[in-house]
């Protein structure tokens, strides 16, 4: 047989229609078949009153079940291309004798990725040792998807450690049935059909069915133990300054800027230079607020900075945090830290559940400039927004400070305009960029699997199409590469847009035709700025020569005059002079982020400093822009007591509010003598941008008993005032910090 698909209106459903052939496939079976067994278990298990119910309705189950000798599923096409693994599978020899679960995803799903941490824990709890093994098969939307090397981006961002083969036609799916993104096929050892879970949140019922299986087949002694030849990516993926950049946002008055490193699970502040001004949470995933040197992140994605304040959306931990950088402290203001399903809110903001937010933009509504934070809530499809200060939504009421409540989208999945915006349909909200002033007074939105570049009035909350997409609300597989005017223009898959207010233009990081785009919200024209529409990393002679590959975020800088571009699979913040027509980076050498990387990295693992810790403070010291303080910093350690080498000692220089001053400069290095004084020095540049800044210089030391035996931390912090006389002046400033422990 063979099969034609037809792509219904849900983006996450398909429908085939089975024509014959000739083959015979008697001897193979599809979901459909065992749909009639599970049916009754389905019901049997939602009547169930206790967990060892439940447990010996599966054993009963899977008893009668094996009576059925024609439930085995074709094999894995030959030729298939394998990641994570030596070479290919197959489920009567390599994957015989176990117990496997097919993850049928593609990779821009945000409900695919949400079953990714169920699957994780499984894989923890049951090895191949227990006769357990997953096994991704990705079935693309996108035709982007289907390019073996952008799939093995997506499996080294979302961490992806089990066998994935890429079914680019997507041959097992229609040869079992499949009907929509996620589903999960759990096969018995002979590769036979045992169960199958639809969708994301049946975690408790996918354990249970595995759990059964394993034992099940376990008592039968039909499972084997023998390994899988696995060779993950991740073993052999190159170390880079950057991993999977997501986002990237800029101050325009320090123009600072704040990196989504998302693949090291952190934020990165960093000058437009590319000086590292902080770098916050990493290189490993984790949930944690406090000092920017504790807090931890996972997989943050969009970045919002003003000022000292840094807004994220921490994606897979399902927050949203702020940086505040002259507290140097992370905190969290939305969001449990576990995926939520409200699609309404109204919670004060850390008891509100919220899904995978993308993106996050600050504006106004109905109060004191700077009062909300919207947010694009990727997984329940929808614009929310977080009080700052109290305020009131377009086509709303008001709400007070510190409320996380939704704003526009259904929650349906869907491609649909509407003046009512809790009656719009919106798909995977991905990028917003806020457009404050008039005519515009609006949020536009980056809405991924629609394809589509959508607006969310300010005014009266009306959602409209920009460009992209079609008409019918419900095909959400209109994408494409064409240039232009409304319905007509065609994008795939794209993550971010950016406004520039000086021009009236609005550009697209079009993610999956790995380009950027530009429109003219008045006319709704769009165009290719950049970009070959190949996944590629050079440098051409013009806009359109130069390689992207899957750019996720982008900003406006200079007041229209550059655009930086977060390059997610290629690693790096890309700069476009938007003048002189050509493409840079962030740093000027890659040598000179690395020296500053391995500096910030040095600060991140920097403890807090104990309450006991000494804080000096010193006397201001007069200096002049263009001079160069030298720092003697003299400390005696605890009589008796010697510097260890296991745990390097160590000073970190900051000025709060100021970084300014340190751009360039070193900022942290290693104590390893103090028999006499370390000198460090910092130069004042020229013109400076405060004239009263305060450097604060912190030590750690680590020691020991000289005979051996207990060891101690001891922690030092001093404060610096400064007074700058603007009028430049050569020579050296000496200043000299003593304590003695």
């Amino acid at each position: 047989m063979f099969w034609v698909s037809l792509w219904m209106g849900d983006t996450d459903v398909l429908l085939f229609v089975k024509l014959h052939r000739g083959e015979d496939m008697a001897s193979c079976s599809s979901l459909p078949t065992l749909s009639s067994f599970q049916e009754q278990l389905d019901y049997a298990l939602e009547d169930a009153a206790t967990q060892e119910d439940k447990e010996n309705i599966v054993r009963q189950y899977l008893r009668k079940l094996d009576e059925k000798e024609d439930l085995k599923i074709p094999d894995f096409e030959n030729g298939l291309e394998w990641l994570n693994t030596v070479g290919p599978l197959s489920l009567r020899k390599e994957l015989l004798g176990k117990v496997v679960v097919l993850d049928f995803f593609t990779y821009c799903c945000i409900n695919c990725m949400h079953i990714l941490p169920d699957l994780h824990q499984l894989e923890q709890r049951y090895t191949f040792k227990d006769g357990l093994v997953v096994v991704g098969v990705h079935s693309a939307k996108f035709p982007n998807e289907k390019v073996l090397q952008n799939i093995r981006s997506a499996v080294l961002r979302y961490g992806i450690t089990h066998p994935v083969v890429n079914d680019g036609n997507a041959r097992l799916w229609q040869e079992l049935e499949v009907a929509c993104w996620p589903t999960l096929v759990l096969l018995g050892p002979r590769g036979n059909l045992l169960f199958s879970v639809v969708g994301e949140g049946h975690r408790e019922r996918l354990f249970l069915f595995a759990t059964a299986a394993l034992e099940h087949y376990g008592q039968q002694g039909l499972l084997q133990d023998h390994a899988v030849g696995m060779k993950l990516l991740r073993d052999s993926l190159p170390p880079s300054i950057l991993s999977f950049p997501g986002k990237v946002a800029v101050d325009p008055h320090s123009k600072k800027l704040a990196i989504a490193d998302t693949g090291h699970h952190r934020v990165l502040v960093v000058t437009s230079s590319g000086q590292m001004l902080h770098c916050v949470g990493g290189p490993g995933s984790g949930r944690q607020d406090g000092d920017l040197s504790e807090a931890l992140f996972s997989s943050p994605q969009g970045v919002f900075i003003k000022g000292n304040a840094v807004y994220v959306a921490d994606t897979e931990n399902h927050l949203i945090r702020k940086i505040d950088l002259s507290e140097r402290r992370v905190t969290t203001v939305a969001g449990v830290g576990v995926q939520g399903t409200d699609k309404e809110g109204g919670s004060m903001g850390p008891q509100q559940p919220i899904s995978s937010p993308w993106d996050v933009a600050l504006g106004t509504a109905g109060g004191v400039e700077d009062n909300v934070l919207w947010i694009a809530m990727a997984g329940t499809h929808q614009i929310w927004a977080l009080f700052l200060e109290d305020g009131k939504l377009p086509r709303g009421s008001g709400h007070t400070r510190g409320v996380c409540v939704r704003v526009a989208g259904s929650g349906s999945e869907e491609n649909r305009n509407n003046a009512y915006p809790r009656k719009a349909g919106l798909a995977q909200p991905s990028g917003l960029a806020l457009a404050p002033d008039q005519p515009w007074n609006c949020l536009f939105i980056a809405d991924s699997e629609s394809s589509t570049v959508r607006s969310l009035s300010l005014s009266d909350g009306a959602v409209k199409h920009v460009v992209g997409g079609e008409r019918d609300p419900l095909n959400l597989f209109a994408f494409g590469d064409v240039d232009g005017k409304g319905v007509e223009a065609k994008l795939q898959h794209p993550l971010g847009v950016a406004w520039d207010a000086a021009s009236g233009l609005l550009y697209v990081a079009d993610s999956y035709n790995h380009k950027i785009k530009v429109v003219e919200p008045k006319t709704k024209q769009c165009r290719v700025l950049a970009g070959t529409g190949q996944p590629g990393d050079g440098f051409g002679a013009g806009f359109q020569q130069c390689g992207f590959n899957e750019p996720g975020g982008l900003c406006v800088a200079e007041g229209g005059k550059l655009l930086y571009v977060a390059d997610t699979n290629n690693h790096r913040i890309k700069v476009l002079d938007l003048e002189t027509q050509t493409v840079s980076l962030v740093s000027g050498s890659l040598d000179s982020v690395r020296a500053s990387h391995a500096s910030a990295e040095v600060l991140g693992r920097a403890p807090r400093l104990p309450r006991s810790a000494p804080q000096v403070r010193m006397a201001e010291l007069v200096v002049s822009a263009g001079q160069t303080i030298n720092v003697l910093l003299s400390l005696a350690l605890p009589a008796g007591t010697k510097l260890t080498e296991a745990a390097p000692s160590f000073w970190s220089l900051s000025a709060a509010g100021n970084e300014w001053i340190l751009e360039g400069q070193s900022v942290t290095g290693h104590i390893t003598d103090v028999s006499r004084p370390l000198s460090i020095t910092c130069s004042v540049p020229t013109p400076p941008l405060s004239l009263d800044p305060v450097l604060t210089l912190s030590a750690w030391l680590y020691c020991c008993l000289s005979g051996g035996g207990a060891c101690m931390m001891k922690a030092v912090s001093f404060t610096q005032p400064l007074q700058i006389h603007s009028t430049p002046k050569d020579g050296t400033i000496a200043v000299t910090l003593t304590h003695t422990f």
